[in-house]
């Protein structure tokens, strides 16, 4: 799946500070993504990928069925790692909602 077409064609939600795109696919991949423009220090975006992978990779049995998904860090702040998780669980929960219905 091709970065372009998940970001035009795909759906998208936000659980703050996270916006989470996806589409439907064949199995699951992931894009974490913490942008330079809101972390001008690379220790900090690194910090928050590694924070976002750790929460995915915890919670990714929850998730229903696979997705091409990106997982987008959208707040200047840093938040802790369980705001980071908690926004994840969230995710999972709103992509169950949209295979089940």
């Amino acid at each position: 799946m091709h970065i372009a077409a998940l970001y035009k064609d795909g759906h998208k939600f936000v659980t703050w500070p996270l916006r989470v795109t996806y589409m439907p696919a064949d199995e699951t991949q992931i894009l974490i993504w913490a942008p330079k423009s809101l972390h001008k220090h690379a220790t900090d975006r690194n910090r928050l990928r590694r924070q976002m992978r750790e929460a995915w990779r915890l919670n990714k049995e929850n998730l229903h069925r696979p997705y091409t998904l990106a997982l987008n860090y959208m707040d200047k702040v840093m938040q802790p790692y369980e705001t980071i998780e908690k926004a994840v669980k969230k995710a999972i929960r709103k992509l169950n909602e949209e295979t089940d219905s």
